[in-house]
């Protein structure tokens, strides 16, 4: 009887800590490949989780985790004309056996923009929003 009980109250609590190890999201493999005067590794980075977040596990069942992950390179500068010119390329590549992307490219979107007269900050801060149109570009292709 005690074996029995012990059972019935422990079955709810092994359910839970099932539940708990499958509900993390799976993780994308995510590089940036970008100049660093234009946007630094940590911004990409952080622009690729913030579109990505509430996607993953959707995305997982038509693109998985091991199979699948993405790559945003932005580039650009200042001309002589103090114009700031930005392009944005966002990839979504397979992983080989090793867990490294091939470049294979299976989507790409590219997002670019001039901004005259402008500093430094706000260069970054177009390079930013470039990457999220581009990458949003990508992932909404898939999401169809």
């Amino acid at each position: 009887m005690k074996t029995r009980l012990a059972c019935l109250l422990a079955a709810p609590l092994l359910a839970l800590a099932a539940n708990a190890a499958h509900a993390a999201d799976p993780v994308y493999i995510t590089l940036d490949h970008s100049t660093d005067g234009v946007i630094d590794k940590a911004s990409a980075q952080a622009v690729w989780a913030e579109l990505l977040t509430g996607k993953v596990v959707k995305l997982n069942k038509l693109y998985p985790t091991k199979r699948w992950g993405f790559v945003s390179e932005v580039e650009g500068g200042f001309n002589q004309a103090k114009t700031c010119v930005v392009t944005a390329r966002a990839m979504m590549l397979p992983v080989t056996m090793n867990k490294s992307l091939l470049f294979k490219p299976n989507k790409t979107a590219t997002a670019f923009d001039a901004l005259p007269n402008a500093t430094r900050e706000q260069c970054q801060d177009l390079a930013k929003a470039k990457l999220k149109e581009a990458a949003g570009g990508v992932l909404s292709g898939l999401m169809q």
